[in-house]
């Protein structure tokens, strides 16, 4: 009897450490989402966008994000191509930040600060694949436990990247926390080029973004705390104008927090217009969030892409729909604090057209 008390005691054990563990040897897998000629290739390997397939004018296909051939890629990647991004997006200061008297340090992986969630992000682990559907959606979770990276708390993640009519692509992200209260703001880092991810420079392609002002930052890309108008500036980005238009003005080119207009009380509210006038390509796209991070690729420095395609600087654009930098650090900041039974939600809604 003892012995048959120690076999079961030892194989509830093997399956609770089995549950607990086991995720982090999941398989790798990728997967098609496709609505006629529109479709998005996904990984569950940091909730990754591999591709996005769209017509041109003409209905020739092109790939319009950044990439790479192999997932081993992915997993030495430095510039987050198309990753899900968290616990939290963009950069905290002095990779530390006090909640309730409590003060949490984190991985300083940049600089001095901590970016895009530390050393090893949700951008860089193993999601598990909960729903899939070829022609609607993928729904991907994640359990982000207490001490991970240093932020507190156990936190169960969701995204869902799902079709919406025939053009529009949704990504819903969901996070809840379970026993304390911690920083949350995740976000979508996908690199976009409309001409095609192979076609050269964005400099050409026009932009409107719907945000009067921004959060300027410092030397180290650490917002200041303050918040001024682009008007009159290289920033200014409210009538639509080319990307490199302006781009003397701005040493190294665009990484900064966009605060978007009236976002009050609306569900969503529209973020930015892009186009592209060779391929007749447009991409439309709509958040909840306050803010947003335009970032022209300054950083990308001759990286082997899809194909032994070479991307250089500026190759692409990101608009990365957040809240804004550093907020744990700067109370003036919408908060991104979210507390046990209450729950974290980010949708963005992109719509492709082309004529």
């Amino acid at each position: 009897m003892a012995k048959n008390s120690f076999f079961y005691l030892f194989a509830f054990f093997t399956l609770f450490l089995c549950k607990n563990s086991c995720r982090a040897t999941e398989e790798i897998k990728v997967y098609d989402l496709k609505k006629g000629d529109f479709s998005v290739k996904i990984t569950n390997y940091g909730a990754t966008v591999l591709s996005v397939i769209l017509p041109d004018k003409n209905g020739k296909l092109d790939d319009v994000v950044l990439g790479y051939d192999s997932i081993d890629d992915y997993k030495n990647d430095t510039t987050y191509f198309g990753g899900l991004i968290g616990r939290v997006a963009n950069r905290i200061g002095g990779a530390k930040f006090e909640l309730n008297g409590v003060e949490y340090k984190l991985p300083a992986n940049d600089h001095g600060n901590t970016l895009h969630g530390g050393s090893k992000g949700f951008s860089s682990v193993i999601w598990t694949v909960e729903d899939f559907e070829e022609d609607s959606h993928l729904t991907l979770t994640y359990n982000s436990f207490d001490g991970e990276q240093g932020f507190p708390g156990n936190l169960s993640v969701e995204v869902t990247y799902m079709f919406i009519e025939t053009n529009k692509l949704a990504l819903i992200m969901q996070a809840k926390p379970h026993n304390k209260a911690t920083p949350v703001n995740l976000a979508s880092h996908s690199y976009w080029n409309l001409g095609g991810h192979n076609s050269g420079d964005i400099l050409s392609q026009t932009i409107q973004i719907f945000g009067s002002k921004i959060t300027p930052v410092n030397d180290k890309l650490i917002p200041n705390g303050e918040i001024t108008p682009v008007k009159g500036t290289g920033f200014d980005f409210l009538q639509p104008r080319t990307v490199g238009s302006k781009l003397s003005e701005i040493p190294g080119g665009y990484d900064i927090n966009y605060v978007l207009d009236n976002t009050e009380g609306k569900h969503l509210q529209r973020v930015a217009i892009v186009q592209e006038s060779k391929s007749g390509r447009k991409m439309e796209l709509w958040t909840n969030k306050p803010g947003v991070q335009f970032y022209t690729s300054n950083m990308l420095d001759n990286v082997k892409g899809k194909g032994g395609f070479v991307y250089s600087k500026y190759a692409a654009l990101c608009l990365e729909t957040q809240g804004f930098p550093d907020s744990v650090n700067h109370p003036n900041f919408p908060s991104q604090i979210v507390n046990p039974g209450e729950t974290y939600k980010h949708i963005m809604v992109y719509r492709f057209t082309a004529s």
